[in-house]
């Protein structure tokens, strides 16, 4: 596995603990990531930009259509450029991405953790398989251990929600839509996916503990659609997720991923300054 890109900082940093005449505490730094999903439609590189101007600890890669996002060595150079280091990689799970690098979900997995080993980021995030990805989703549990073995990036599966057809919901995804039963090595808790979901964010991430790796950080409003609206403006218990993940000494990052995609540059801008405001301030008062 290669060395960390450029601009990688430490995950953790030692500062004093709460007794100053007492030994200092080793507390983990929470670095707050912004997802390149975010800045969707602006290219990827835009996100790089967005985020060394408004102060972002780094950048999530959603590998998409869009070649540079699926490129190491150009989404390195962006890393070069702007100083701002990728923290994780989402693997190509969406419909849009169906024919990203493979129609296999496993082998996009792999080769998103051969992305992450390159650039030095520290977590992929997965979807579990659609039912109809029926090899994938017949093995993906035990798969995922596997590949676990073979690298140090945290594979992280993320909670999704159910569909509606017909005023019934129904699970498209193998073996569920919620992950935690399968008992994955790491998770990402997506705070957009609870609130569509009806889950009780904090009761999940409650179930998977010291397991949860990431935090995909949005809002929702209970909604059947998937909103990923900016933290604070929806009903999840954005603040008091992080707040408790602070607390708890969590060693993952934050990702904002809210939608823009209706917005013009400037409301992107300041919705993704307002995210990592909030983001800051409660994982400070988790401290």
């Amino acid at each position: 596995m290669s060395g960390p890109a450029p601009g990688v900082r430490p995950p953790g940093t030692s500062v004093p603990g709460p007794d100053p005449a007492g030994p200092a505490v080793r507390v983990p730094e929470v670095r707050i990531g912004l997802s390149t999903a975010a800045v969707y439609p602006e290219p990827t590189a835009a996100a790089f930009s967005l985020a060394a101007d408004l102060g972002y600890d780094g950048i999530e890669i959603m590998v998409q259509t869009e070649p540079a996002s699926q490129d190491a060595e150009r989404l390195a150079a962006l890393v070069d450029h702007y100083q701002v280091p990728v923290l994780s990689v989402h693997s190509p799970c969406l419909l849009i991405t169906a024919g990203v690098w493979s129609t296999d979900p496993l082998v996009k997995l792999a080769r998103s953790i051969g992305m992450a080993e390159q650039l030095g980021a520290q977590t992929v995030v997965v979807h579990p398989p659609f039912v109809w990805q029926r090899a994938a989703a017949a093995s993906f549990t035990e798969s995922v251990a596997e590949l676990q073995t073979r690298t140090d990036v945290r594979i992280a599966v993320e909670n999704m929600f159910p569909a509606q057809v017909r005023g019934l919901l129904v699970n498209t995804y193998r073996p569920h839509w919620n992950p935690v039963s399968a008992g994955h090595r790491w998770f990402t808790l997506d705070l957009s996916h609870t609130a569509t979901s009806g889950n009780d964010a904090r009761e999940m991430a409650a179930a998977m503990g010291r397991r949860l790796g990431h935090l995909h950080l949005a809002d929702g409003s209970g909604s059947v659609r998937d909103e990923h609206l900016v933290p604070g403006r929806g009903g999840q218990p954005c603040a008091e997720v992080l707040e408790g993940l602070a607390a708890q000494g969590f060693d993952g990052s934050v990702v904002v991923e809210i939608s823009t995609r209706g917005s013009d540059h400037a409301d992107r801008e300041y919705d993704l300054a307002e995210s990592l405001s909030f983001a800051r301030l409660h994982l400070a008062v988790g401290r």
